[in-house]
């Protein structure tokens, strides 16, 4: 069987194969994504952004056809498939909205006679490798701000996303946009070291599991290249106060339920204070014990498989292993082939594997905590620090403890509030860039000082 191949994981059906690119087709696209870039960094801003727009559109246009393929490929509920579409064009329409903020000169006041600016301009193609729990949204997010920059994209997608990589491509193409401007490339890890190393290359970015940070941040390192890195996160929910106890529930469930409980930044960690805890937990644990597990495609499910049969498996051993250190399964836990049910563990310690380890799914750990200080202590107590949730009525305790979380991102009284303009990435083993808003322009550009007499 083929590296790339769309397999339903509701059903185990394999649907579809595509072959892995030979060394000669990659010599073919990094040679297309070279030429491209000589046409693509030379063409005019308001060009660039005008093809954008184009790219957004078709998303829209192929909305229905885009969200079923993604559905099949990932397990993904269809209303959120649906979402997915419309956030990635949403995504590419902000970079072409402000393509002049993104291109056009920062002036420098300096000391003395003359002028000075900053002036951005593109560095050449870039290889993007892309995780499979968000298709469409995950490209959006690197490839429209570089390719409005001036830069090509190379984009690897993850091996079971093959049918919506090549409905990218074709968006990008009947979008109007020249030859090698956006590359989907079919390639294996080793294929992939290749093009990194390859003088071409001016960069890469990726999006993944901490393991495949770090193996793509050592050949991009030996090779003297910009890397990019959003990898995993283990997201603190704190509650605090609140005058909607139901509220808060709701959002807790919203923030570890989405995309099956598989999105880097979703809350996975419950810190509760004593006199909520109980109340909350009981609450909780009944929301994500009823949420419906079934058929993606359907209008009432909540949760659909995860990703891949091995997903479910990882995720159920973690769960087992939880359980057997001493942790207290409060509700779910059973796994059905790739389908996974809303999960509650509580007395997780700290010398737990749980206690340290990112749950990929619908697992939720929650914990009891005397009050502010130690939930923050708690919070930052892991190697991840990308997102992170507070709930306090206290405007004054929400603006403390947001100073004090170690996290690239920190949301007060709200969840699921991703959008095109807000800076998205972490700290710490959570990352090293930003992605989503005007930051993202600036990973992969040449801020060129350009200094008058």
């Amino acid at each position: 069987m083929s590296d790339y191949a769309v397999i339903n994981p509701a059903t185990g059906e394999t649907l579809a194969e595509y072959d892995t690119l030979s060394d000669a087709g990659v010599e073919a696209a990094l040679a297309a994504a070279h030429d491209g870039y000589r046409v693509w960094s030379r063409t005019a801003p308001a060009q660039r952004a005008e093809a954008l727009r184009r790219v957004a559109q078709l998303h829209r246009d192929r909305r229905d056809d885009l969200a079923a393929i993604i559905v099949r490929e990932m397990g993904k509920p269809l209303e959120a498939a649906l979402g997915e579409v419309d956030f990635a064009a949403d995504i590419t329409e902000y970079y072409a909205d402000n393509i002049d903020r993104i291109t056009g000169d920062t002036p420098i006041d300096i000391q003395g006679e003359g002028t000075a600016v900053i002036r951005r301009s593109a560095l050449g193609p870039l290889l993007g490798i892309m995780p499979w729990n968000f298709p469409y949204y995950q490209v959006a997010r690197f490839a429209a701000p570089n390719l409005a920059v001036g830069n090509t994209i190379l984009l690897k997608h993850a091996p079971q996303c093959p049918e919506s990589a090549e409905a990218l491509q074709l968006i990008y193409r009947d979008a109007g946009l020249p030859e090698g401007a956006y590359v989907n490339i079919r390639v294996t890890n080793d294929q992939a070291a290749t093009i990194i190393a390859d003088p071409r290359v001016q960069g890469v970015s990726v999006t993944g599991s901490e393991r495949a940070g770090a193996a793509v941040a050592e050949v991009a390192g030996r090779n003297l290249k910009k890397v990019a890195l959003e990898l995993g996160g283990s997201d603190p929910f704190i509650l605090l106060s609140t005058d909607d106890l139901d509220a808060a529930v709701q959002a807790a469930v919203d923030a570890r339920l989405d995309n099956n409980g598989q999105s880097c930044n979703g809350a996975k960690r419950f810190l509760v204070v004593d006199d909520l805890y109980d109340a909350f937990l009981a609450k909780f644990s009944a929301a994500l014990g009823e949420a419906k597990v079934g058929d993606p495609f359907a209008e009432d499910t909540v949760l659909g498989p995860l990703s891949s049969l091995a997903a479910a498996e990882r995720l159920d051993e973690q769960v087992q292993r939880a359980v057997e250190q001493g942790a207290v399964l409060e509700v779910g836990g059973t796994r059905d082939g790739a389908f996974y049910p809303g999960t509650v563990l509580t007395g997780v310690t700290s010398d737990m594997d749980a206690y340290r380890e990112e749950f990929f799914g619908p697992v939720a750990a929650v914990y009891r905590v005397s009050g502010e200080d130690e939930a923050v202590a708690i919070a930052n107590d892991t190697g991840f620090g990308l997102g992170s949730y507070v709930f306090t009525t206290d405007a004054a305790q929400a603006e403390r403890i947001a100073e004090r979380l170690e996290a690239g991102m920190v949301y007060v009284n709200l969840v699921l509030a991703d959008s095109p303009e807000l800076p998205f990435g972490g700290v710490k083993r959570s990352g090293t860039s930003r992605e989503l808003g005007l930051l993202a322009a600036d990973e992969f550009v040449n801020k060129k000082l350009i200094r008058t007499a």
